[in-house]
């Protein structure tokens, strides 16, 4: 009787591992399939705190797993139930169960490109970080020009205007202002290298100097192989104790500016107004690019201090007030009366 009752034991034993070894099969062939053959990609959001249960549902929800229940066993026999990542996901219907629970265990969120091209103030980034759904305007700008956000990245100024580095970013939904900000000024630093900030010395220039005057250089910029050249006009007559006399300045210095400057703007006195203030402004007036702050730490060798654009991109430089004048006659007077 015993052995019987041991051999029925046995068997029961023997079904149960065979069972629970068909049911584990099926449950990774469950795994390995994808829920439908179409590709449709769908955005999905983990909030912070949100557990597998509701993760799971969700998934079946939107027609991403075919079952809420498998998907939760697989995870807790993997033992990554507590290891999904918030976030937004680009999930498609042609990934697995499997695929789909190791995107969200190894965090691979969705990012958002970020585009900042060179010459763009922090207004214009702002507005950019808005435009990619990655902050409001406000807020952006706000933390921006905060003078304790600057101080916390060691930044010497008021704001982190020019120092937003141009760049491509790519980031995830979530990050507060402070962090992208963080990550645009760690590109700077990465561009402004050491090499750069002993040439500032050795021109007598701070940091946040040649920042200013590389903004001023990027704005006046039409052709990019001019730099070199508008920053010797820009260093001799610094050198000389001239004024700047640059339009993109004045127009920084004026709020809600129009697109139209007027004579009485180059007569009002601002911070930035360089028809009006010696040397240079007390900031940059836009995030400057490599090439802007290289052409302003390595000018041409040259005698110019003068230029005035040929309406095509490019600039007629000139080394006297009398050559500038004819130039502007040829350049810019005669082309306003066509």
């Amino acid at each position: 009787m015993r052995k019987k009752l041991g051999l029925i034991l046995f068997f029961l034993i023997f079904a149960g591992i065979c069972a629970a070894g068909l049911l584990y099969m099926y449950l990774m062939s469950w795994a390995d399939r994808p829920v439908g053959s179409a590709a449709l990609e769908k955005l999905f959001t983990v909030t912070p705190g949100q557990g597998l249960t509701q993760t799971a549902k969700a998934l079946q929800q939107e027609g991403l797993v075919s079952d809420a229940f498998r998907f939760s066993i697989l995870a807790r026999l993997d033992k990554k139930e507590k290891l999904l990542k918030a976030g937004e996901y680009f999930f498609s219907t042609t990934m697995t169960p499997r695929e789909i629970l190791e995107q969200m265990v190894k965090g691979r969120v969705h990012l958002y490109r970020l585009t900042i091209p060179e010459g763009y103030n922090l207004a214009q980034i702002a507005a950019a970080v808005s435009a990619a759904g990655l902050e409001s305007y406000k807020v952006f700008l706000e933390t921006a020009r905060n003078p304790q956000t600057a101080r916390q990245l060691g930044i010497e100024a008021d704001t982190l205007e020019g120092y937003l580095f141009p760049d491509t970013y790519y980031f995830p939904r979530g990050l507060d202002s402070a962090t992208i900000i963080a990550t645009m000024v760690k590109q700077f630093r990465a561009a402004f290298n050491t090499a750069w900030e002993q040439r500032a010395k050795d021109l007598g220039m701070t940091v946040h100097e040649v920042v200013t005057l590389a903004s001023i250089i990027e704005k006046e910029t039409g052709d990019p192989e001019e730099r070199p050249l508008i920053s010797s006009v820009f260093h001799n007559r610094l050198k000389k104790g001239m004024r700047l006399e640059t339009d993109p300045t004045v127009i920084y210095g004026i709020p809600d500016f129009d697109g139209n400057i007027k004579r009485r703007h180059l007569e009002t006195r601002t911070p930035y107004n360089t028809y009006i203030i010696k040397g240079l402004p007390p900031g940059p007036i836009a995030s400057p690019g490599a090439l802007a702050l290289e052409a302003a730490l390595y000018p041409s060798q040259s005698d110019y201090l003068y230029f005035v654009s040929k309406k095509d991109g490019t600039h007629q430089f000139s080394t006297t007030i009398k050559e500038h004048n004819a130039a502007v006659k040829k350049y810019q007077l005669r082309k306003r009366k066509r």
